[in-house]
């Protein structure tokens, strides 16, 4: 489903990708690891081209995007429909109630008929748990509910892939699990997902393969299993070691 190939970004003199290869299998889960800085926010960013790489390669499902010279407009915003992204912040419009803002990306975007839509933002927000607040504004939920509006929002574009950026990061810790509870209920039904996190309880649990980033390098990746309990670099360990 998706695949990475020597992917390169840089902002002036920083490098902050340095030759990243990646495979995911179609309804796998990816979950990426790794301190601050490592890049791990850069690659989700490059993968549905809001930043884009200065070279390298990313293919998702039948479509890729070759960054050796200048993309249009028009190939990146193609690109992007194939993703949907669920950031640390919620970004909801605060006008809009969350039912507007689940179905304000396909009438917009997609030119979907405003019944349809409607039709399409009640399901969702079914699915995540929130039929009772479709009407409310996003001041008017908490946190976890209305990071779960932004994840309703991003399914509503009908990805193939779902991108995860520190989801559960702005949030109290007791609103963390209906967040997770969401994530997890996604990957059962087979949705493709890469996640940044750090909630190491959720990698172990749900993830296929765990990846671990530093310094805008892949240093190491396996199933949870193998890189939790026995991880092979000392970068990893030290890593791990920090979260006892």
């Amino acid at each position: 489903m998706i695949e990475i190939r020597d992917l390169h970004k840089h902002f002036g003199d920083l490098q902050v990708l340095k030759g990243i290869n990646v495979n995911v299998e179609r309804g796998k889960v990816v979950v990426v690891i790794g301190p601050s800085g490592s890049g791990k926010t850069t690659l989700l960013r490059c993968l549905n081209v809001l930043e884009t790489p200065n070279s390298g390669q990313v293919k998702i499902g039948n479509s890729t995007l070759t960054f050796s010279g200048k993309v249009s407009k028009a190939d990146i915003l193609s690109f992007r429909k194939l993703t949907g992204m669920v950031f640390q912040s919620y970004n909801l419009f605060p006008h809009l109630t969350a039912l507007e803002n689940v179905m304000e990306g396909p009438i917009t975007v997609k030119k979907m008929e405003k019944y349809r839509a409607r039709q399409k933002a009640e399901e969702l927000l079914s699915k995540v748990g929130l039929r009772e607040k479709m009407k409310e504004y996003p001041y008017q939920l908490s946190g976890g509910q209305q990071q779960r509006v932004g994840i309703a929002r991003a399914l509503a574009m009908e990805p193939e892939v779902m991108l995860f950026d520190e989801p559960t990061s702005a949030l109290d810790p007791e609103l963390v699990g209906e967040v997770l509870k969401v994530m997890k209920d996604l990957a059962q039904e087979g949705m493709t997902m890469i996640v940044v996190t750090h909630e190491m309880s959720f990698a172990r649990e749900v993830a296929d393969e765990v990846i671990f980033m530093d310094q805008g390098h892949i240093i190491e990746r396996g199933a949870p299993s193998e890189l939790f309990t026995s991880p092979r670099e000392e970068r990893t360990k030290q890593f791990l070691n920090l979260l006892q």
